[in-house]
Protein backbone atom coordinates (compact mmCIF):
# COMPACT_ATOMS: atom_id res chain seq x y z
CA UNK A 1 0.00 0.00 0.00
CA UNK A 2 2.96 2.72 0.05
CA UNK A 3 2.72 2.72 -3.37
CA UNK A 4 -0.13 5.10 -2.97
CA UNK A 5 1.72 7.74 -1.44
CA UNK A 6 4.66 7.02 -3.37
CA UNK A 7 4.26 6.80 -6.92
CA UNK A 8 3.53 10.23 -7.52
CA UNK A 9 6.44 11.64 -5.21
CA UNK A 10 9.15 9.81 -6.59
CA UNK A 11 8.34 10.62 -9.78
CA UNK A 12 9.12 14.40 -8.90
CA UNK A 13 12.95 12.88 -9.21
CA UNK A 14 12.81 11.53 -12.60
CA UNK A 15 10.90 14.51 -14.07
CA UNK A 16 12.77 17.22 -12.76
CA UNK A 17 16.32 15.67 -14.29
CA UNK A 18 14.83 16.20 -17.55
CA UNK A 19 18.68 17.10 -19.97
CA UNK A 20 17.14 19.27 -22.87
CA UNK A 21 19.86 17.74 -25.33
CA UNK A 22 21.93 14.47 -25.03
CA UNK A 23 21.66 11.44 -22.22
CA UNK A 24 19.48 10.65 -19.70
CA UNK A 25 20.96 13.29 -17.47
CA UNK A 26 23.57 15.21 -19.61
CA UNK A 27 22.66 18.28 -21.67
CA UNK A 28 24.96 18.72 -24.31
CA UNK A 29 23.10 22.23 -25.84
CA UNK A 30 26.06 24.32 -24.18
CA UNK A 31 26.20 27.17 -27.02
CA UNK A 32 24.04 28.59 -29.56
CA UNK A 33 26.51 27.57 -32.59
CA UNK A 34 24.83 23.68 -30.99
CA UNK A 35 21.37 24.58 -31.38
CA UNK A 36 22.26 25.90 -35.05
CA UNK A 37 24.14 22.91 -35.37
CA UNK A 38 24.54 20.01 -33.34
CA UNK A 39 27.58 18.18 -34.59
CA UNK A 40 29.85 20.54 -33.41
CA UNK A 41 32.63 17.53 -31.83
CA UNK A 42 35.05 18.20 -34.64
CA UNK A 43 34.32 22.08 -35.43
CA UNK A 44 36.57 24.53 -34.20
CA UNK A 45 35.23 28.02 -32.25
CA UNK A 46 34.88 29.76 -29.13
CA UNK A 47 31.29 27.17 -28.44
CA UNK A 48 34.71 24.11 -28.29
CA UNK A 49 35.66 25.25 -24.97
CA UNK A 50 32.52 22.69 -23.94
CA UNK A 51 32.57 20.50 -27.34
CA UNK A 52 36.06 20.55 -28.91
CA UNK A 53 38.00 22.29 -26.08
CA UNK A 54 41.48 20.63 -27.61
CA UNK A 55 40.45 22.14 -31.24
CA UNK A 56 40.02 25.76 -29.38
CA UNK A 57 43.66 26.10 -29.49
CA UNK A 58 43.81 26.31 -33.28
CA UNK A 59 41.57 29.65 -33.15
CA UNK A 60 44.50 32.99 -32.99
CA UNK A 61 45.87 34.45 -30.18
CA UNK A 62 43.81 36.84 -28.04
CA UNK A 63 40.77 36.77 -25.99
CA UNK A 64 37.37 34.91 -26.99
CA UNK A 65 34.25 34.83 -25.19
CA UNK A 66 30.97 33.35 -25.98
CA UNK A 67 27.56 34.30 -23.92
CA UNK A 68 24.53 32.59 -24.83
CA UNK A 69 21.08 32.30 -23.32
CA UNK A 70 18.55 29.76 -23.43
CA UNK A 71 14.75 28.87 -22.93
CA UNK A 72 13.32 25.49 -23.20
CA UNK A 73 10.10 24.31 -23.07
CA UNK A 74 9.21 20.75 -22.47
CA UNK A 75 6.16 18.41 -22.24
CA UNK A 76 6.00 14.60 -20.75
CA UNK A 77 2.14 12.77 -21.36
CA UNK A 78 1.00 9.64 -20.58
CA UNK A 79 -2.44 8.39 -21.52
CA UNK A 80 -3.05 5.12 -19.06
CA UNK A 81 -5.74 3.25 -19.48
CA UNK A 82 -5.90 0.66 -16.00
CA UNK A 83 -8.86 -1.66 -17.14
CA UNK A 84 -11.68 0.27 -16.48
CA UNK A 85 -11.58 0.87 -13.29
CA UNK A 86 -10.59 5.02 -14.13
CA UNK A 87 -13.98 5.32 -14.82
CA UNK A 88 -15.02 5.40 -11.03
CA UNK A 89 -13.09 8.40 -10.65
CA UNK A 90 -16.14 10.37 -9.05
CA UNK A 91 -14.55 14.09 -9.86
CA UNK A 92 -12.86 12.76 -13.19
CA UNK A 93 -14.37 9.82 -14.73
CA UNK A 94 -12.55 8.09 -17.52
CA UNK A 95 -14.90 7.64 -20.37
CA UNK A 96 -15.74 4.62 -22.45
CA UNK A 97 -15.23 6.38 -25.95
CA UNK A 98 -11.53 6.82 -25.02
CA UNK A 99 -11.11 3.10 -23.66
CA UNK A 100 -11.08 4.27 -20.40
CA UNK A 101 -7.83 5.76 -20.56
CA UNK A 102 -6.93 9.15 -18.28
CA UNK A 103 -4.38 11.92 -19.95
CA UNK A 104 -1.67 12.82 -17.53
CA UNK A 105 0.69 15.96 -18.74
CA UNK A 106 3.76 17.24 -17.01
CA UNK A 107 5.25 20.64 -18.35
CA UNK A 108 8.46 20.97 -17.53
CA UNK A 109 10.19 24.50 -18.43
CA UNK A 110 14.07 25.98 -18.24
CA UNK A 111 12.96 29.84 -18.89
CA UNK A 112 16.59 31.13 -18.81
CA UNK A 113 19.61 28.64 -19.57
CA UNK A 114 22.50 30.64 -19.49
CA UNK A 115 26.35 29.41 -20.33
CA UNK A 116 29.78 31.42 -20.71
CA UNK A 117 32.36 30.02 -22.68
CA UNK A 118 35.75 31.95 -22.44
CA UNK A 119 39.67 30.95 -23.86
CA UNK A 120 42.64 33.04 -24.15
CA UNK A 121 44.77 31.76 -26.41
CA UNK A 122 48.59 32.88 -26.70
CA UNK A 123 51.31 30.72 -28.65
CA UNK A 124 50.78 27.55 -28.67
CA UNK A 125 48.36 27.41 -25.42
CA UNK A 126 45.14 27.95 -24.99
CA UNK A 127 43.48 28.50 -21.16
CA UNK A 128 40.02 28.11 -21.23
CA UNK A 129 36.74 28.32 -18.80
CA UNK A 130 33.21 27.14 -19.18
CA UNK A 131 30.21 27.59 -17.02
CA UNK A 132 26.62 25.78 -18.11
CA UNK A 133 24.24 23.91 -16.49
CA UNK A 134 25.12 20.43 -17.38
CA UNK A 135 22.56 18.64 -16.07
CA UNK A 136 18.44 19.24 -15.73
CA UNK A 137 18.24 23.09 -16.24
CA UNK A 138 14.70 23.52 -14.95
CA UNK A 139 10.98 22.08 -13.24
CA UNK A 140 8.40 19.55 -14.11
CA UNK A 141 4.84 19.65 -12.68
CA UNK A 142 1.91 17.31 -12.59
CA UNK A 143 -0.98 19.00 -11.62
CA UNK A 144 -2.82 15.79 -11.38
CA UNK A 145 -0.33 12.77 -10.74
CA UNK A 146 0.46 9.71 -12.73
CA UNK A 147 -1.57 6.62 -13.78
CA UNK A 148 0.61 4.60 -12.08
CA UNK A 149 -0.74 6.17 -8.86
CA UNK A 150 -4.09 6.57 -9.36
CA UNK A 151 -4.32 2.97 -10.22
CA UNK A 152 -3.13 1.62 -7.29
CA UNK A 153 -6.15 4.05 -5.62
CA UNK A 154 -8.86 2.87 -8.26
CA UNK A 155 -8.02 -0.65 -7.59
CA UNK A 156 -8.45 -0.82 -3.47
CA UNK A 157 -12.44 -0.47 -3.09
CA UNK A 158 -12.96 -2.60 -6.35
CA UNK A 159 -10.37 -5.37 -4.37
CA UNK A 160 -12.33 -4.91 -1.09
CA UNK A 161 -15.75 -5.44 -2.63
CA UNK A 162 -14.31 -8.75 -4.37
CA UNK A 163 -13.22 -9.62 -0.98
CA UNK A 164 -16.61 -9.64 0.28
CA UNK A 165 -16.35 -5.87 2.37
CA UNK A 166 -19.68 -5.09 1.92
CA UNK A 167 -20.88 -8.28 3.93
CA UNK A 168 -18.83 -7.23 6.53
CA UNK A 169 -19.79 -3.50 6.38
CA UNK A 170 -23.45 -4.22 6.48
CA UNK A 171 -24.07 -3.99 10.29
CA UNK A 172 -22.47 -0.18 10.22
CA UNK A 173 -25.24 0.90 7.24
CA UNK A 174 -22.30 1.09 4.76
CA UNK A 175 -21.64 0.19 1.26
CA UNK A 176 -18.75 0.69 -1.05
CA UNK A 177 -19.35 1.60 -4.82
CA UNK A 178 -16.33 1.15 -5.97
CA UNK A 179 -16.30 5.12 -6.47
CA UNK A 180 -12.93 7.24 -5.24
CA UNK A 181 -11.52 10.54 -5.20
CA UNK A 182 -7.86 11.79 -4.31
CA UNK A 183 -5.58 15.00 -4.39
CA UNK A 184 -2.00 14.74 -5.62
CA UNK A 185 0.46 17.25 -7.10
CA UNK A 186 3.99 16.58 -7.74
CA UNK A 187 7.42 19.15 -8.52
CA UNK A 188 10.60 18.71 -9.08
CA UNK A 189 13.36 21.20 -9.75
CA UNK A 190 16.91 20.01 -11.03
CA UNK A 191 20.38 21.78 -11.30
CA UNK A 192 23.76 20.74 -11.98
CA UNK A 193 25.82 23.73 -12.24
CA UNK A 194 29.10 22.38 -13.98
CA UNK A 195 32.20 25.26 -13.68
CA UNK A 196 35.61 23.78 -15.47
CA UNK A 197 38.73 25.09 -16.04
CA UNK A 198 41.30 23.45 -18.79
CA UNK A 199 44.35 23.92 -21.21
CA UNK A 200 45.04 23.17 -24.73
CA UNK A 201 48.34 22.60 -26.11
CA UNK A 202 49.32 22.47 -29.76
CA UNK A 203 51.94 19.82 -29.70
CA UNK A 204 52.79 19.77 -33.20
CA UNK A 205 50.77 22.83 -35.91
CA UNK A 206 47.92 20.04 -36.10
CA UNK A 207 47.57 18.38 -33.54
CA UNK A 208 46.45 19.87 -30.09
CA UNK A 209 45.83 18.11 -26.45
CA UNK A 210 43.35 18.81 -23.57
CA UNK A 211 43.13 18.32 -19.96
CA UNK A 212 40.58 20.13 -17.47
CA UNK A 213 38.77 19.58 -14.51
CA UNK A 214 35.23 20.39 -13.95
CA UNK A 215 33.26 21.13 -11.05
CA UNK A 216 29.73 20.59 -10.38
CA UNK A 217 27.28 21.67 -7.95
CA UNK A 218 23.94 20.09 -7.54
CA UNK A 219 20.91 21.52 -6.23
CA UNK A 220 17.62 19.95 -6.89
CA UNK A 221 14.04 20.06 -5.02
CA UNK A 222 11.02 17.82 -4.91
CA UNK A 223 7.71 18.62 -3.40
CA UNK A 224 4.98 16.56 -3.51
CA UNK A 225 1.88 15.50 -1.59
CA UNK A 226 -1.01 12.60 -1.61
CA UNK A 227 -3.89 13.70 0.09
CA UNK A 228 -8.18 13.39 0.16
CA UNK A 229 -8.24 10.01 -0.73
CA UNK A 230 -12.16 8.89 -0.48
CA UNK A 231 -13.90 6.28 -1.08
CA UNK A 232 -17.99 6.56 -2.43
CA UNK A 233 -20.49 4.97 -0.21
CA UNK A 234 -23.59 4.20 0.00
CA UNK A 235 -25.53 4.88 3.25
CA UNK A 236 -29.47 4.82 3.35
CA UNK A 237 -29.78 4.87 -0.49
CA UNK A 238 -28.07 8.15 -0.56
CA UNK A 239 -24.42 8.11 -2.08
CA UNK A 240 -21.57 10.19 -0.13
CA UNK A 241 -17.56 10.70 -0.44
CA UNK A 242 -15.61 9.56 2.96
CA UNK A 243 -12.51 9.90 3.71
CA UNK A 244 -10.53 6.13 2.62
CA UNK A 245 -9.05 6.34 6.06
CA UNK A 246 -12.00 6.61 8.29
CA UNK A 247 -13.85 3.84 6.50
CA UNK A 248 -10.67 1.96 6.87
CA UNK A 249 -10.94 2.52 10.26
CA UNK A 250 -14.53 1.66 10.72
CA UNK A 251 -13.60 -1.93 8.81
CA UNK A 252 -11.34 -2.71 11.00
CA UNK A 253 -12.79 -2.07 13.94
CA UNK A 254 -15.54 -4.26 12.62
CA UNK A 255 -13.33 -7.15 12.15
CA UNK A 256 -11.18 -6.73 15.14
CA UNK A 257 -14.98 -7.19 17.26
CA UNK A 258 -16.17 -10.25 15.13
CA UNK A 259 -12.46 -11.53 16.08
CA UNK A 260 -13.34 -11.37 19.76
CA UNK A 261 -16.53 -13.03 19.64
CA UNK A 262 -15.43 -15.62 17.28
CA UNK A 263 -12.46 -16.13 19.67
CA UNK A 264 -14.95 -16.11 22.85
CA UNK A 265 -17.42 -18.34 20.92
CA UNK A 266 -14.53 -20.90 20.09
CA UNK A 267 -13.72 -21.19 24.01
CA UNK A 268 -17.17 -21.68 24.88
CA UNK A 269 -17.04 -24.69 22.21
CA UNK A 270 -13.97 -25.46 23.51
CA UNK A 271 -15.27 -25.89 27.76
CA UNK A 272 -18.31 -27.62 26.61
CA UNK A 273 -16.07 -30.27 24.59
CA UNK A 274 -16.28 -29.28 21.23
CA UNK A 275 -12.99 -29.70 19.82
CA UNK A 276 -14.18 -29.85 15.89
CA UNK A 277 -16.51 -26.79 16.31
CA UNK A 278 -13.96 -24.97 18.78
CA UNK A 279 -10.93 -24.80 16.23
CA UNK A 280 -13.77 -24.16 13.51
CA UNK A 281 -14.48 -20.81 15.63
CA UNK A 282 -10.89 -20.45 16.25
CA UNK A 283 -9.68 -20.73 13.01
CA UNK A 284 -12.31 -18.21 11.78
CA UNK A 285 -11.45 -15.53 14.85
CA UNK A 286 -7.86 -15.88 13.36
CA UNK A 287 -9.04 -15.07 9.68
CA UNK A 288 -11.23 -11.93 11.09
CA UNK A 289 -8.05 -10.75 13.20
CA UNK A 290 -5.48 -10.58 10.44
CA UNK A 291 -8.09 -9.18 8.42
CA UNK A 292 -8.88 -6.68 10.65
CA UNK A 293 -4.92 -5.99 11.35
CA UNK A 294 -4.47 -5.01 7.29
CA UNK A 295 -7.29 -2.96 7.11
CA UNK A 296 -6.16 -1.14 9.69
CA UNK A 297 -2.26 -0.56 8.18
CA UNK A 298 -4.42 0.03 4.87
CA UNK A 299 -5.69 3.16 6.72
CA UNK A 300 -2.95 4.52 7.69
CA UNK A 301 -1.40 4.41 4.49
CA UNK A 302 -4.51 6.31 2.85
CA UNK A 303 -3.92 9.42 5.23
CA UNK A 304 -2.67 12.20 3.33
CA UNK A 305 1.34 12.63 3.13
CA UNK A 306 3.31 15.71 2.13
CA UNK A 307 7.48 15.63 1.24
CA UNK A 308 9.37 18.58 0.86
CA UNK A 309 13.38 17.71 -0.19
CA UNK A 310 16.54 19.27 -1.25
CA UNK A 311 19.52 17.93 -2.31
CA UNK A 312 23.00 19.53 -2.66
CA UNK A 313 26.45 17.79 -3.54
CA UNK A 314 29.32 18.83 -5.36
CA UNK A 315 31.59 16.54 -7.35
CA UNK A 316 34.56 16.80 -9.53
CA UNK A 317 36.18 14.85 -12.70
CA UNK A 318 38.26 15.14 -15.10
CA UNK A 319 38.44 15.81 -19.50
CA UNK A 320 40.59 15.00 -21.70
CA UNK A 321 40.51 16.03 -25.37
CA UNK A 322 42.71 15.48 -29.03
CA UNK A 323 42.27 17.28 -32.19
CA UNK A 324 44.33 16.57 -34.94
CA UNK A 325 44.03 18.29 -38.70
CA UNK A 326 45.09 16.84 -42.05
CA UNK A 327 43.71 18.49 -45.23
CA UNK A 328 40.66 19.63 -45.40
CA UNK A 329 39.72 17.00 -42.28
CA UNK A 330 39.33 18.29 -38.52
CA UNK A 331 39.48 14.94 -36.22
CA UNK A 332 38.67 15.58 -32.18
CA UNK A 333 37.28 13.45 -29.44
CA UNK A 334 37.18 14.14 -25.92
CA UNK A 335 36.34 11.66 -23.18
CA UNK A 336 34.57 13.17 -19.72
CA UNK A 337 34.79 11.07 -16.45
CA UNK A 338 32.25 10.24 -14.57
CA UNK A 339 31.49 12.75 -11.90
CA UNK A 340 30.76 10.98 -8.46
CA UNK A 341 27.94 13.31 -6.81
CA UNK A 342 26.56 12.61 -3.30
CA UNK A 343 23.47 14.54 -2.84
CA UNK A 344 22.75 15.70 1.08
CA UNK A 345 19.04 15.75 1.70
CA UNK A 346 17.51 18.65 4.10
CA UNK A 347 14.01 17.61 4.07
CA UNK A 348 10.87 18.83 5.91
CA UNK A 349 7.56 17.25 6.51
CA UNK A 350 9.84 13.95 6.24
CA UNK A 351 8.43 12.96 9.56
CA UNK A 352 4.71 12.22 7.55
CA UNK A 353 6.95 9.96 5.22
CA UNK A 354 8.86 8.38 7.85
CA UNK A 355 6.47 4.89 8.19
CA UNK A 356 7.03 4.90 4.08
CA UNK A 357 10.53 2.43 3.36
CA UNK A 358 10.70 3.64 -0.53
CA UNK A 359 11.15 6.88 0.64
CA UNK A 360 13.97 6.25 2.86
CA UNK A 361 15.97 7.95 -0.05
CA UNK A 362 14.48 11.34 0.89
CA UNK A 363 14.85 11.07 4.69
CA UNK A 364 16.49 14.42 6.33
CA UNK A 365 20.72 14.08 6.42
CA UNK A 366 20.48 11.19 4.26
CA UNK A 367 23.40 11.40 1.17
CA UNK A 368 21.84 9.73 -2.24
CA UNK A 369 23.97 9.42 -5.33
CA UNK A 370 24.00 11.28 -8.17
CA UNK A 371 26.64 10.88 -10.64
CA UNK A 372 26.92 12.73 -13.96
CA UNK A 373 27.53 9.71 -16.10
CA UNK A 374 31.18 9.63 -18.38
CA UNK A 375 30.77 10.49 -21.89
CA UNK A 376 32.85 9.53 -25.54
CA UNK A 377 32.56 11.88 -28.23
CA UNK A 378 34.21 12.03 -31.76
CA UNK A 379 33.75 14.46 -34.41
CA UNK A 380 35.04 15.38 -37.67
CA UNK A 381 34.83 18.47 -40.00
CA UNK A 382 35.04 18.51 -43.88
CA UNK A 383 35.78 21.49 -45.30
CA UNK A 384 34.20 21.23 -49.35
CA UNK A 385 34.72 24.95 -49.87
CA UNK A 386 36.45 28.14 -48.09
CA UNK A 387 32.75 28.85 -47.33
CA UNK A 388 30.98 25.14 -47.27
CA UNK A 389 31.49 22.80 -43.95
CA UNK A 390 30.13 19.46 -43.25
CA UNK A 391 30.52 17.75 -40.04
CA UNK A 392 29.09 14.18 -38.06
CA UNK A 393 29.76 13.31 -34.61
CA UNK A 394 28.76 10.29 -31.97
CA UNK A 395 28.01 10.30 -28.54
CA UNK A 396 28.43 7.74 -26.13
CA UNK A 397 26.65 8.03 -22.96
CA UNK A 398 28.16 5.38 -19.85
CA UNK A 399 24.36 6.18 -18.18
CA UNK A 400 24.61 2.58 -16.69
CA UNK A 401 27.97 3.08 -14.89
CA UNK A 402 25.99 5.27 -12.31
CA UNK A 403 24.27 3.87 -9.36
CA UNK A 404 20.97 5.86 -9.88
CA UNK A 405 21.12 4.46 -13.26
CA UNK A 406 22.24 1.00 -13.51
CA UNK A 407 19.93 -2.33 -13.75
CA UNK A 408 18.62 -4.61 -16.12
CA UNK A 409 16.33 -1.41 -17.17
CA UNK A 410 18.57 1.10 -18.14
CA UNK A 411 21.46 1.04 -21.03
CA UNK A 412 24.29 3.18 -22.28
CA UNK A 413 22.53 6.07 -24.98
CA UNK A 414 23.76 6.21 -28.67
CA UNK A 415 23.99 9.68 -30.39
CA UNK A 416 24.59 10.07 -34.30
CA UNK A 417 24.88 14.38 -34.85
CA UNK A 418 25.14 15.25 -39.02
CA UNK A 419 25.14 18.84 -39.94
CA UNK A 420 26.44 21.73 -42.04
CA UNK A 421 27.13 25.30 -42.15
CA UNK A 422 27.74 28.00 -45.07
CA UNK A 423 29.29 31.40 -44.54
CA UNK A 424 26.90 33.43 -47.65
CA UNK A 425 28.60 36.48 -47.04
CA UNK A 426 31.53 38.11 -44.59
CA UNK A 427 28.71 39.05 -42.37
CA UNK A 428 26.14 36.01 -42.75
CA UNK A 429 26.25 32.39 -42.07
CA UNK A 430 23.85 29.80 -42.12
CA UNK A 431 23.61 26.37 -40.22
CA UNK A 432 21.90 23.48 -39.31
CA UNK A 433 21.82 20.04 -38.31
CA UNK A 434 20.03 16.99 -37.20
CA UNK A 435 20.29 14.13 -34.26
CA UNK A 436 19.78 10.99 -33.61
CA UNK A 437 19.30 9.80 -29.77
CA UNK A 438 18.91 6.21 -29.06
CA UNK A 439 18.21 4.56 -25.49
CA UNK A 440 18.43 0.99 -26.64
CA UNK A 441 15.32 0.96 -24.00
CA UNK A 442 12.64 -1.92 -24.38
CA UNK A 443 9.12 -1.49 -24.13
CA UNK A 444 8.77 -3.15 -21.35
CA UNK A 445 11.37 -1.50 -19.41
CA UNK A 446 8.98 1.73 -19.52
CA UNK A 447 6.88 3.24 -16.92
CA UNK A 448 5.33 6.68 -15.93
CA UNK A 449 7.56 7.61 -13.12
CA UNK A 450 10.89 7.38 -15.62
CA UNK A 451 11.02 6.93 -19.54
CA UNK A 452 13.15 8.33 -22.03
CA UNK A 453 12.09 8.10 -26.06
CA UNK A 454 14.21 7.48 -28.26
CA UNK A 455 14.33 11.13 -30.87
CA UNK A 456 15.09 12.83 -34.39
CA UNK A 457 15.87 16.40 -33.12
CA UNK A 458 16.79 19.08 -35.74
CA UNK A 459 18.43 23.01 -35.58
CA UNK A 460 18.61 25.63 -37.61
CA UNK A 461 20.19 29.30 -37.17
CA UNK A 462 22.02 32.14 -38.48
CA UNK A 463 25.16 34.19 -37.14
CA UNK A 464 25.67 37.76 -38.04
CA UNK A 465 28.79 39.03 -38.13
CA UNK A 466 27.54 42.57 -36.47
CA UNK A 467 31.28 43.47 -36.07
CA UNK A 468 34.90 42.33 -36.78
CA UNK A 469 35.52 41.60 -32.87
CA UNK A 470 31.00 40.67 -32.23
CA UNK A 471 29.10 38.07 -33.74
CA UNK A 472 25.67 37.28 -32.41
CA UNK A 473 23.70 33.76 -33.17
CA UNK A 474 20.21 32.93 -33.11
CA UNK A 475 18.32 29.71 -33.32
CA UNK A 476 15.86 27.26 -33.03
CA UNK A 477 15.98 23.47 -31.40
CA UNK A 478 13.48 20.93 -31.23
CA UNK A 479 12.95 16.77 -30.53
CA UNK A 480 10.85 14.41 -32.17
CA UNK A 481 10.77 11.59 -29.81
CA UNK A 482 9.33 8.47 -31.20
CA UNK A 483 5.98 7.62 -29.39
CA UNK A 484 6.13 4.17 -27.39
CA UNK A 485 2.90 2.31 -26.43
CA UNK A 486 2.75 -0.56 -23.47
CA UNK A 487 0.22 -3.46 -21.92
CA UNK A 488 0.65 -5.67 -19.13
CA UNK A 489 -1.26 -7.67 -16.81
CA UNK A 490 -0.18 -6.49 -12.96
CA UNK A 491 -0.45 -8.77 -10.59
CA UNK A 492 -3.60 -7.87 -9.35
CA UNK A 493 -4.85 -9.07 -12.58
CA UNK A 494 -5.77 -5.35 -14.05
CA UNK A 495 -4.42 -5.09 -17.74
CA UNK A 496 -2.63 -1.83 -17.92
CA UNK A 497 -1.58 0.21 -20.86
CA UNK A 498 0.50 3.32 -21.46
CA UNK A 499 0.90 5.65 -24.59
CA UNK A 500 4.13 7.58 -23.37
CA UNK A 501 4.93 10.84 -25.81
CA UNK A 502 7.47 14.21 -25.33
CA UNK A 503 7.71 17.51 -26.30
CA UNK A 504 10.70 19.58 -26.46
CA UNK A 505 11.51 23.09 -27.93
CA UNK A 506 14.55 25.26 -27.77
CA UNK A 507 15.24 29.24 -28.86
CA UNK A 508 18.17 30.88 -28.15
CA UNK A 509 20.73 33.91 -28.61
CA UNK A 510 24.53 34.37 -28.15
CA UNK A 511 27.21 36.55 -28.50
CA UNK A 512 31.01 35.90 -29.06
CA UNK A 513 33.43 38.42 -28.71
CA UNK A 514 37.23 38.42 -29.62
CA UNK A 515 39.83 41.11 -28.29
Amino acid sequence: MSKVKTAALLFAVSAAMTAQAGGILTNTNQNIAFNRNMARDGAIGIDGVYSNPAGVAFLKDGLHLSFNLQSAIQTRTIDTRYGELFKNNVNEPASADNNYKKHYKGDATAPIVPSIQAAYNKNRWSFQFNFAIIGGGGKCTFDEGLGSFEGVVATIPAALINGGINTIMQQKGMQLTGGYGVDAYMKGRSYYYGFTLGAAYKVLDNLSVYGGLRLIYANTNYYGYVKNIQFQINQSGVDAMVPASKFLTAASETMLEAAGKYSEAASQYSAAGDATTAAKYSETAETAQTTGAYLGTLSTATQDIELNCNQKGLGIAPIIGVDYKIGKFNFATKFEFKTRLRLKNQSANSASAAAISSLEQFADGKKVPGDMPALLTVGAQYEITPKVRVMAGYHHFFDIDTPQFSGDKMSDTNEYLFGAEWDISKVVQVSAGVQRTDYNQEEENLNDISFSLDSWSWGLGVGIQVTKNLKLNVAYFESDYNGMSTNMTNASGIEVSNDYMRTNHVIGIGADLTF
